[in-house]
């Protein structure tokens, strides 16, 4: 198998699963990383593979310290890896902070921030070759949470993700001379299983209900956001983080 190869991370379902697909159609073998649920990391390969490109998933803890030299690996057996997506994301159940149990903090912090800087610098390794060969992309799907502080709900989540924020920032800095564009993908209220598994299944739509479009994110409409950053049509934009909100702020 050759071709170029994108990574994206939590890429079983929801808007992992849309970012998937979304980049297999514009002709990326796709390596879809995924932590738990095995079946629908197959169901996602299953419906999103096209004639000509392949998805292919590796079951990894993003978490673990030796996972971004994993991935790497296993995408580059595909091909030639040339964008990164870092979707895999975690809140932890819905609280007050001091109501928060030590191993929540922790492993949101370490899902949602560490690993996403760990693999970056595994792709700037990968990729420290100035001007080598195709044009390279990451992207982070980070989330309104930075900006607000999520208050009451999870603001060790939201402490995260402003860390992808500055973290974005900065590496597009360090990566635009090496042809590395870096952004990020800042999604408002989103109807995905996240708030399910948060212990709010109805968030969604009761956040969304009362933001400026009146309802919450598609998945889809996320994805789509993704794709384009990833794409030639955003070959000049590096460093920004785009908002998919629906005008909240």
């Amino acid at each position: 198998m050759s071709g170029t190869v994108a990574i994206v991370t939590g890429g079983s379902r929801g808007i992992g699963a849309d970012i998937v697909r979304r980049l297999a159609r514009i002709g990326h073998h796709v390596l879809l990383v995924y932590g738990h649920n095995e079946s629908d990391a197959a169901a996602t390969v299953r419906r999103c593979a096209t004639q000509t490109t392949k998805v292919i998933s590796l079951k990894c803890d993003i978490s673990k310290l030796d996972a971004p030299q994993r991935v790497f690996r296993r995408a580059s057996e595909i091909g030639t890896p040339v964008a990164l997506v870092n979707n895999a994301g975690i809140t932890g159940q819905i609280s007050r902070l001091e109501d928060a149990h030590d191993d929540t903090i922790r492993h949101t912090i370490d899902v949602n921030l560490t690993a996403t800087i760990m693999l970056c610098r595994e792709a700037m390794r990968h990729w420290s070759a100035p001007g080598a060969g195709t044009p390279r992309s990451i992207v982070n799907v980070s989330s309104i949470a930075g900006k607000t502080g999520a208050p009451g709900e999870y603001v060790w989540y939201a402490a995260a993700k402003a860390g992808v924020n500055a973290l974005t920032t900065g590496l597009a800095l360090e990566g635009a001379r090496l042809g590395i564009r870096v952004n990020a993908v800042s999604p408002g209220t989103t109807a995905t299983t996240i708030h399910a598994k948060a212990g709010k299944p109805n968030r969604a739509q009761e956040v969304g209900s009362r933001s400026p479009m009146g309802r919450p994110a598609t998945t889809d409409e996320v994805a789509a956001a993704v794709e384009w950053l990833i794409s030639s049509e955003a070959s000049y934009v590096n460093g920004a983080i785009l908002d998919v909100t629906g005008g909240t702020r």
